[in-house]
């Protein structure tokens, strides 16, 4: 519980804030004269270059201290270990520059507080970005060398110097270390441009560098087969879920707890997304959680988790972590469910339709006939319609997949299939779910409710207890009063924004078959980052 509270109260973002202030500071003492009395003592003991130079260090520490705090806030190393650094010479630049002893003071204490909490800096930076960023940067300073030195030397006559070969490389080692040189006076409005495009390349250069140290940790690689069979194992022992099975498909990563759980997870927009509840012995889960919390902090990245039970908000919520209800999952008992009675009566008539028309239904157990993936094939990319697959939290057309679940077709009157869906196992919760559901364009109305009927009856008849019909996206969420007020907001977008999604649409079909409905959230960090796991999800779904 401490951990908790400490990580609620996140210091590295109030010294972020004062790294961010410092930077202000510096930049405000580069361009004010300095106290003449201080001033007067400083000409006796430090040569006018040095005061010149040591200003352009303080503008410059102050450029970076202002990129430098966001890798603060996110506590990365190695922005603690380059602000520690900067810092030291933005001291050592103030008390040169003008004997500021009062923003050198401002310095010190900053440092003072990044070495107190240094234990808060532990996320790392990605180690081939930084290679990437570091040679940038020394081709680019050689490249503004060579840009000013061929400036300098072919230009001389916009300038009141002639410059030789070598004054023009030592003019543009100066303007990295000197805001004005007494001897360079642009004749010629070219003149003035070019000396300011030096600067302008410099900074430039500079700001890549250090943005590029303060890269996440990007995954560049899937997961080895080693850690998915592993996984497979731990999913075939406590998987509980649909989501179980979607959580062994190759756009996983995989994060193993001390306490023996596995966390399937996808990586977008420095976002960590794990797909439903860590997969393991119930008593691991905050555990599980909280070292999955770790291992994101380590690398950067939010830590969210998609589509979980209600059974363990009380885990997140310990673990620091914020619920956002994104809809509810339709639970069918099979044995209860029945087409006879008055509430399946539009489904009874479909069925009995489909029937007279001569359409069946043909269950297909894996391995399947390479000409039965053939046709699947082909009804699916007519589905599509030259869409691309929803991935992550579904399942997608590939043929080593469906070859390993039952597949339910119709039949047309002349045997041709004409739909199809898949039927996923639910592991220890001894359950069955649908997947992939689609069909050929032209078909008799009714034909889905026909296919679903026909799953149900085939389900039951395998003796499986209960059947997932899959989420119902924004479904019972912020319909009270006194619900939160962003699920309030989605409550909106579903009775009002229904369009693209069909949300209500897709929520009355599954209705039809008398389902009973649980609740799934989102978990994630804080309401901050909220904009950010949505666009990591939205990514990972495309």
């Amino acid at each position: 519980m401490k951990l908790v509270r400490m990580n609620q109260l996140r210091p590295e973002r109030f010294l972020a804030l004062l790294t961010g202030a410092m930077g202000l500071v510096n930049l405000f003492s580069a361009v004010t004269p300095a106290l003449k009395s201080r001033l007067l003592f400083l000409e006796e003991m430090v040569p006018l270059q040095v005061r010149t130079g040591t200003r352009l260090a303080t503008a410059l520490s102050g450029f970076a201290l202002f990129l430098l705090a966001t890798g603060i806030w996110r506590g990365k190393r190695t922005a603690w270990v380059v602000t520690l650094a900067t810092l030291a010479v933005s001291t050592l630049a103030h008390l040169f520059k003008s004997l500021d002893i009062e923003e050198a003071s401002l310095a010190v204490l900053l440092i003072v507080g990044l070495v107190l909490f240094r234990g808060r800096f532990q996320a790392r930076s990605d180690a081939p970005t930084i290679e990437r960023g570091l040679r940038t940067l020394g081709m680019a300073l050689a490249f503004t060398l060579a840009y000013g030195t061929a400036g300098f030397y072919l230009l001389d006559r916009h300038f009141s110097i002639q410059f030789n070969l070598w004054q023009a490389v030592l003019q543009t080692l100066r303007m990295f270390t000197e805001f004005t040189d007494p001897g360079l006076i642009a004749t010629t409005r070219f003149g003035r441009y070019f000396a300011d495009s030096v600067y302008v390349i410099g900074a430039v250069t500079i700001g890549y560098a250090l943005l590029a140290l303060l890269a996440p940790v990007l995954l560049r690689y899937a997961a080895e087969r080693s850690e998915r069979e592993k996984a497979a194992d731990l999913v075939k022992q406590h998987g509980r879920t649909v989501l179980a099975r979607f959580c062994l498909f190759d756009d996983k990563h995989y994060f193993f707890s001390p306490g023996g759980s596995v966390i399937a997870f996808a990586y977008n927009n420095r976002t960590a997304v794990a797909l439903g509840d860590p997969i393991g012995p119930a008593e691991d889960v905050l555990a599980a959680v909280q070292a999955f919390q770790a291992f994101c902090q380590r690398n950067d990245w939010l830590a969210a988790f998609y589509q979980t039970l209600p059974d363990h908000l009380e885990a997140y919520r310990a673990a620091g972590m914020q619920a956002l209800k994104i809809g509810e999952e339709a639970l069918v008992d099979l044995q209860a469910f029945t087409l006879k009675g008055g509430e399946m009566k539009s489904v009874r008539t479909s069925v009995n339709k489909l029937e007279r028309l001569g359409y069946t239904c043909r269950i297909s157990q894996p391995p399947h006939d390479a000409a039965l993936l053939d046709r699947l094939q082909a009804i699916s990319n007519e589905w599509l319609e030259g869409r691309k697959e929803m991935k992550f939290s579904l399942g997608w057309f590939e043929r080593g997949y469906l070859d390993t679940t039952p597949i339910l077709s119709v039949l047309d009157p002349q045997g041709q299939v004409v739909a199809f869906a898949n039927l996923v196992d639910e592991y220890q919760n001894h359950g069955v779910g649908v997947d992939l559901m689609r069909h050929q364009r032209e078909l008799p109305a009714g034909t889905m409710d026909y296919l679903f009927a026909s799953l149900l009856q085939t389900a039951q008849q395998m003796g499986y207890p209960r059947f997932n019909l899959g989420l119902s996206g924004l479904s019972g969420v912020g319909e009270i009063t006194g619900d939160p007020a962003i699920e309030r907001a989605l409550h909106y977008i579903y009775t009002h924004v229904n369009t693209t999604y069909n949300f209500r649409g897709l929520h009355g079909f599954k209705e039809k078959f008398g389902p009973s409905w649980s609740p799934r959230y989102l978990i994630y960090p804080n309401l901050a980052s909220l904009p950010v796991v949505a666009l990591a999800l939205s990514g990972l779904s495309d």
